[in-house]
């Protein structure tokens, strides 16, 4: 009896950690690569696999993302029949041409990527069959001029042709993709823009003409274009454009970028017609001349951002400088040499600003008037020689959330700095030699949030005395520590109990080497830790400060000396879903495959690892093409003897089709999981497991994880007892009923 209960519950456990490396058996997958499912939808994921062709004969007909990205493909064939993918990335390969027969069927393509590849050559007709096509990204490819269409689609909205090396668009290049709202030429030597070009995509409302080389645009461009709303025309030389006749046509613009384009000078009526225009980028022009109350004119009452930042204006900025702008909430005036009492009185007719950026502005003192900003939120005054003058001037912005004062040359702050913000939310120090923080500077602050104290070479964390000592400072939740030489005391918390609501904490590059078991005793309530960049070794005990964050759902161990780890250490934080190990020198050992497995069934999420798969930013349009994985390596003698070994079936792990052989030390822990031989371990059920993360810490019960544990075990037993007897029982009655009839034949 007790022996078929263990079975029972043996096989139980056996079925739940089927699949430990994650990946699924119900669909196919191919030997170099790693599947899953994303939301609902099977990802095939063999980005980085050293492939030289596509796995054609292995793929699923269900399979929905394809990603291929940074192998060493040069060609396409055509897919399986009624294959359903949706999604193809393929980008930073060596593909030459894009053939029609390499997509003939694949009706239900919606994304296309093909970046960073060789291509010279693209088939008109390539995407014909894909009827619901959306989104094709070309960019970074050497594609030769194109005489006549490109390509042909009646569904396209987004195309990205961006650095294709193309010198011109004939008039016809669009006209079997008029719905496209969205093209991207920029990187393009076209250098100059021909009156048609655009003339057939009436639909369009984003084009980004960035870094082209332009220096003429006709003036009949965009005459048909009439719904343009975002247009993006920075890093260009546009000197002697006619921009009234130029932008006259686009009375729907919106959004206009025309930043370091080689400007010197701005007619008047330059934005006349653009009575709809509400953000405007002028920066990084050489615009010294500039009169900006006469630009901007009566036309642009609508503007609420103006980007006049590094434009080098030598002229004072007077009074009337931003009189037609009275709507403007974001104004940048960093990068431009102003003086206090000018700035003071360009400034004035501007009470409905809510974001000032005057950083980089050579300002050694602050206008005396920001007492008529009523509505100012953020200030941003940073990269200043201020010298330790402004506490006064500071002190009216009673409403003021933001506020950036890094690298202004502070070495000291004084107390009564702050006094006056009750409203301040954010506040950045950062880039300031303070050493230390004066008494009850932060002491007035009862509504902070977040505060940024990076390189500030400070070697001891926040003092107690800079904030109230009897206060617990509720709403800060942030604190940013980063790149200070901090000196982490061998015992004790390293904060105050002030800080006890603090929840993300940023810690890295902080030369840190260790901590101890009792560093965050006084913030246990910490969600988010960064502890990237820092010594940190796989010593015993050097992880054991987790102990205290129960509450922890995020951390950072990334680029620290960590050459393996034991998922015990998490033991007591049930509710991490994050965990970033990347860039450490991880050796391939099956202490790997077991944070594999824990991840995998007791969080019962991949995603818990970041790396081991592909996650939501790796799979959109215009994503990341370079994904960072988890790597482990082998050392000489592992890899010489690890070819038995790769060719061997373990159950719970996905199989190989085909022997293979080891030629790189170098492998993501997804293939070293499935190579390596180790077996599943399973140390505590993934139902059990979810139990726990529900009841664990609950104040109304205190029901610890252990006890959750144990219950469920008990649970599951009983179940099995109960069936095992009711089992036992039927045979019993079948026993007896045999021995009655023959009984009776005798």
């Amino acid at each position: 009896m007790a022996h078929s209960t263990i079975l029972a519950f043996y096989l139980i456990a056996t079925g739940l950690t089927y699949g430990f490396n994650g990946d699924s058996f119900e669909l196919e997958c191919p030997d170099e690569c790693d599947c899953h499912y994303f939301r609902i939808n099977w990802v095939t994921d063999c980005s980085e696999s050293n492939l030289t062709e596509v796995p054609y004969d292995e793929l699923s007909l269900s399979v929905y993302i394809l990603d291929l990205n940074g192998n060493n493909i040069t060609t396409l064939k055509p897919f399986p029949g009624d294959i359903k993918m949706r999604r193809l990335q393929i980008a930073n390969n060596r593909l030459t041409r894009v053939d029609k027969d390499a997509f003939k069927g694949l009706e239900y393509l919606i994304d296309v990527d093909l970046s960073g590849n060789n291509i010279s050559y693209v088939d008109p007709e390539a995407f014909l069959d894909a009827r619901g096509l959306l989104n094709v990204e070309l960019q970074d490819n050497p594609l030769t001029s194109v005489e006549g269409p490109f390509l042909a689609s009646s569904t396209l909205q987004y195309l990205d042709i961006s650095y294709c090396n193309l010198s011109s668009i004939n008039t016809q290049f669009f006209d079997n993709i008029t719905t496209l709202t969205t093209v991207d030429l920029s990187g393009n030597p076209l250098k100059t823009l021909e009156a048609g070009m655009f003339d057939v995509l009436t639909s369009l409302e984003t084009l980004k003409l960035n870094d082209c080389k332009l220096t003429s645009i006709s003036e009949n461009t965009f005459a048909s274009a009439i719904n343009i709303k975002y247009l993006e025309l920075s890093g260009n030389q546009l000197i002697n454009t006619d921009w009234p006749e130029v932008l006259g046509k686009l009375l729907r613009l919106e959004y206009l970028n025309l930043r370091k384009s080689g400007l010197t000078s701005l007619s008047e009526d330059t934005f006349s017609n653009c009575t709809n225009l509400v953000t405007l980028i002028l920066a990084d022009n050489e615009l010294r001349d500039l009169d900006v109350a006469t630009t901007l004119g009566n036309s642009v009452t609508h503007l609420e951002l103006l980007d006049l930042s590094n434009c080098n204006i030598q002229g004072p900025i007077s009074g009337e400088t931003f009189t037609n702008a009275t709507r403007l909430k974001t104004l940048y005036l960093s990068g431009n040499p102003l003086v206090a009492a000018d700035l003071q009185a360009a400034l004035e007719p501007l009470p409905k600003l809510e974001k000032l950026f005057l950083s980089h502005c050579g300002l050694r003192d602050l206008p005396d008037n920001f007492n008529v900003f009523d509505n100012l939120l953020e200030l941003d005054i940073s990269h200043n020689p201020l010298e330790n003058v402004f506490t006064k001037l500071l002190a009216p912005l009673e409403k003021l959330e933001y506020l950036n004062m890094g690298y202004s040359n502070l070495s000291y702050i004084g107390p009564d700095t702050f006094a006056k913000m009750t409203s301040m939310k954010r506040l950045v120090l950062s880039g300031n030699d303070l050493l230390s923080l004066e008494a009850g500077l932060f002491g007035n602050l009862t509504q902070l949030t977040t505060i940024e104290l990076e390189f500030c070479g400070l070697k001891r964390p926040l003092n107690g005395l800079a904030f109230f000592k009897n206060l617990t400072y509720m709403d800060l939740r942030e604190i940013r520590l980063g790149g200070n030489p901090l000196v982490i005391p061998a015992s004790g918390p390293i904060f105050p109990k002030q800080l006890s609501q603090v929840s993300i904490l940023d810690l890295s590059n902080c030369n840190i080497s260790s901590l101890n078991v009792d560093a965050f005793k006084n913030t246990e309530n910490i969600t988010d830790l960064n502890l990237g960049g820092n010594r940190l070794r796989s010593e015993l005990g050097s992880l054991s400060f987790l102990e205290r964050l129960h509450h922890l759902e995020k951390i950072n161990l990334g680029s620290n000396n960590l050459t393996t780890i034991d998922p015990e250490v998490f033991t007591h934080n049930p509710k991490l879903h994050s965990l970033n190990l990347l860039d450490n020198p991880f050796v391939c050992d099956c202490k790997i495959a077991e944070m594999w497995d824990w991840a995998n069934m007791i969080k019962g999420d991949l995603d818990v690892l970041v790396g081991a798969k592909s996650a939501e930013k790796d799979i959109v349009v215009k994503g990341n093409k370079k994904k960072k994985n988890l790597y482990c390596h082998y050392n000489e003698t592992q890899l010489r003897n690890m070819t038995t070994m790769v060719n061997k079936t373990v159950p719970g792990r996905r199989p190989f089709a085909k022997p293979r052989e080891l030629t790189f030390a170098n492998r993501t822990w997804a293939k070293y999981v499935r190579e390596s031989g180790c077996e599943p371990v399973v140390k505590i059920l993934r139902p059990v497991a979810y139990v726990g993360e529900i009841y664990d810490y609950n104040q109304a019960t205190h029901i610890s994880t252990g006890v959750t544990i144990v219950a469920v075990m008990a649970l599951g037993l009983g179940v099995a007892s109960v069936l095992m007897t009711i089992k036992l029982f039927r045979r019993k009655n079948v026993v007896d009923a045999d021995t009655e009839t023959n009984r009776k034949v005798r």
